[in-house]
């Protein structure tokens, strides 16, 4: 028989073939590597038997799926191991999620650090052992009653929520899993293990439910690649946006607002900084920029859908006896803004754009520093065009993201395309519509992207960026997204060529996502050292006694006017001292004047990271920062 390969290609094999002996026949070296495969577009476990005419994609730790499979299957191995030395401990679920994988357990006492080394020598036996994956197919009432005599009451309560009969898989003798895989072949493909970290977690997220015990772990089939990992989890340890907001005076959080960022005076430079650069951005590429309302009544947040889809991360409140929402996102606003005046299609595309503050009522467990708040300003901008605009309009909107993302210094980045989800509002064949505008926006660009099925708003599809930072890590930040639904619901339009009424295209878009989280990913991928700038203090003043103040007043408000951000240092403190703190506080330049500099004019600069540059005249340094701070450019050296 045949087998049809991802180039197209027909590979003959023999009849009654597993996907595995697949693998092999393309290349020993591939099913080598191999942990699932796909076959017709379906994950499925190496052990498949194929059929003629299969389409089918070996799928490796380096393809985004294999890599959920690989860290869903050690999921199950800790669970093994976590069950075999504590017998009574019930597992909830253990899922892959980016960077890793974690498993929820109900147990008599807290995990200790001395618990999680058991469970890694366990583990590591385990994966010694290389013990099958084998899936089991069993009826509904035959799994009930399994673990309902395991006393796995949250398998059990699973159950309740599937139709037809589940599936299981097994590893080793007996140990099983309610599951519906795939998984590697066997538990000697995971190769190098470490558990991360314990956290408390509620069953299925609900205050109300039981607080449950949550070990987070990582996985790699070679060593040397948990070693680079655990390497990078350290440096990202050091570079912590919260630690160095504190470090650096730029924000804080307090117990009277929780998940609310208090922005501090340097903060709110470097804020201001980001905000200024986009909105003269958005004035260049023909935006015009509106300010809408806070708070929006009820009956608007029901016309636009938000309520039925989102209403439990929304914020009430009641005016004049009428029950009103603060705004957790800007598009209703944009819409009513466009409706006050009749518009002829000659006027689009229209391009609002918005710096909204907008507020979502997050659970306290999910808040971590800027990058998952409960206020935060969106740089939104929603454009109104006509059907036949939507490619041109896309393909600038993605243009205008890869300009600001490089502006910052992130050339690295993947896009992705996520549809229809379960919750949608909108006809199926309006979202047919859009998937494919979009799509076919991608392909005519030829820009690689990957789908993402069921992952779109609930108004529309969307295209998703994701930058990488130094250590590789992965944000979702930019997203555009194309609406054919709430310029109905909202009843907007536009007049037409021949005088009739038509409604216009929405496209949602926005460019940094969230300032705060923006500027968390910022200050984390330069490890607080930004570029010049950026920096919210770009120059220090560092006299050496009290006997050289005047000068150092002098130099400082040279700096001042001609625009460069300085600060002056005149504690009574030795010079070394305040370099120290100068370095550590990230300072670009710091220039320590004396008797010597006083007498020439000149001042002795100090460059971060670099030490000493030497002597400079005051107007040369000056000119020199002014040429470097620009967006874009980060220094090497004057």
């Amino acid at each position: 028989m045949n087998i049809i390969l991802p180039d197209g290609k027909a590979l003959p094999i023999a009849d009654g073939s597993s996907a595995m002996d697949a693998a092999n026949a393309i290349s020993p070296r591939l099913a080598k590597a191999a942990v699932a495969c796909k076959v017709n577009g379906q994950l499925r476990d190496l052990s498949s038997i194929l059929n003629d005419d299969d389409n089918i994609a070996i799928l490796t730790f380096d393809d985004p799926e294999g890599k959920a499979v690989f860290w869903h299957s050690s999921s199950h191995i800790m669970a093994q191991a976590v069950q075999e030395l504590l017998p009574g401990a019930k597992i909830a679920i253990g899922p892959a999620i980016e960077g890793g994988f974690y498993y929820d357990f109900d147990t008599d006492k807290p995990f200790t650090p001395e618990d999680l080394a058991a469970i890694e020598k366990r583990v590591r036996e385990i994966v010694e052992a290389k013990a099958p994956f084998c899936r089991v197919d069993i009826g509904i009432d035959e799994a009930r009653k399994m673990f309902a005599d395991k006393n796995e009451t949250y398998k059990v309560e699973l159950l309740e929520d599937i139709e037809g009969n589940p599936s299981l898989y097994k590893q080793g003798d007996d140990w099983l899993d309610l599951c519906r895989g795939p998984h590697v072949p066997h538990t000697g493909v995971i190769k190098a293990f470490k558990l991360l970290s314990i956290a408390g977690a509620y069953w299925r997220g609900s205050e109300k439910n039981p607080m449950l015990q949550r070990i987070y772990g990582i996985s790699f089939p070679k060593q040397s690649m948990l070693d680079e990992h655990l390497t990078l989890l350290e440096e990202a340890q050091k570079r912590d946006h919260r630690k160095l907001g504190k470090e650096l005076e730029l924000f804080s959080f307090h117990q009277e607002g929780a998940g609310f960022p208090f922005w501090h005076p340097k903060g709110m430079v470097l804020y201001n900084i980001v905000m200024d650069f986009c909105r003269r951005e958005h004035i260049k590429a023909g935006y015009d920029e509106i300010r809408t309302p806070v708070i929006l009544n009820e009956e608007l947040w029901h016309k636009s859908g938000h309520w039925d889809k989102y209403k439990e991360n929304m914020y009430f409140t009641q005016i004049d006896e009428t029950v009103c929402a603060v705004k957790p996102m800007n598009c209703p606003g944009g819409l009513l803004v466009f409706k006050t005046v009749p518009h002829s299609y000659r006027e689009l595309p229209l391009k609002y754009c918005e710096f909204g503050l907008v507020h979502r009522h997050e659970k306290s467990s999910a808040l971590h520093g800027l990058f998952r708040v409960r206020q935060f300003t969106q740089d939104d901008a929603h454009i109104f065009c006509l059907p036949e605009q939507i490619e041109e309009e896309i393909t600038k909107v993605i243009a205008f993201i890869t300009f600001i993302y490089k502006t910052f210094g992130f050339e690295d980045y993947k896009i992705e395309l996520s549809t229809r989800p379960e919750k949608y509002i909108g006809s199926e064949e309006i979202w047919d519509k859009a998937e494919t505008a979009l799509k076919n926006v991608l392909e005519h660009q030829n820009i690689k992207y990957q789908l993402n099925p069921g992952d779109g708003a609930f108004y529309g599809p969307k295209i998703d960026f994701h930058i990488k930072d130094v250590l590789k890590r992965s944000w979702q930040c930019g997203t555009i997204q194309l609406d054919f639904s709430m310029p109905e619901r909202l009843d907007i339009e536009y007049a037409a060529a021949d005088g009739s009424k038509q409604r216009p295209v929405m496209i949602h878009r926005a460019l940094l996502g969230s300032m705060e989280r923006f500027i968390g990913i910022l200050l984390e991928n330069y490890g607080g050292a930004l570029p010049l700038w950026l920096s919210p203090v770009q120059c220090r003043v560092l006299p050496i006694s009290e006997n050289y103040f005047d000068y150092a007043r002098d130099v400082y408000a040279k700096l001042r006017e001609a625009g460069i951000r300085a600060e002056i240092d005149e504690r009574n403190e030795k010079v070394g001292y305040k370099i120290r703190e100068g370095e550590t506080g990230k300072v670009p330049f710091m220039l320590v004047v004396g008797e010597k500099e006083r007498g020439a004019g000149t001042v002795s600069v100090r460059q971060h990271s670099k030490g000493d540059l030497g002597a400079k005249a005051l107007q040369e340094f000056i000119d020199a920062v002014l040429r470097q701070s620009v967006p874009g450019i980060n220094v090497v050296s004057l």
